[in-house]
């Protein structure tokens, strides 16, 4: 399996559809990635399950 994943979000602030990049040689990750259309910060919360499933969840900044 690759291991860089693209995924498909819906930015929390702008509400518009995004593509990001997970690395799913990491179980679990969180970080910051800029809003490709709007420039806003978002937490990336992802977990990859045993099976491969990737799990993301985009909250605005400060939440």
């Amino acid at each position: 399996m690759n291991e860089i994943q693209n995924h498909s979000i819906s930015c929390p602030y702008c509400g518009e559809i995004i593509e990001i990049d997970i690395d799913c040689s990491q179980r679990q990750q969180s970080y910051i990635e800029d809003c490709s259309v709007c420039c806003r910060p978002i937490n990336i919360n992802a977990s990859i399950d045993f099976e491969q499933q990737v799990y993301i969840c985009a909250t605005h900044e400060d939440e």
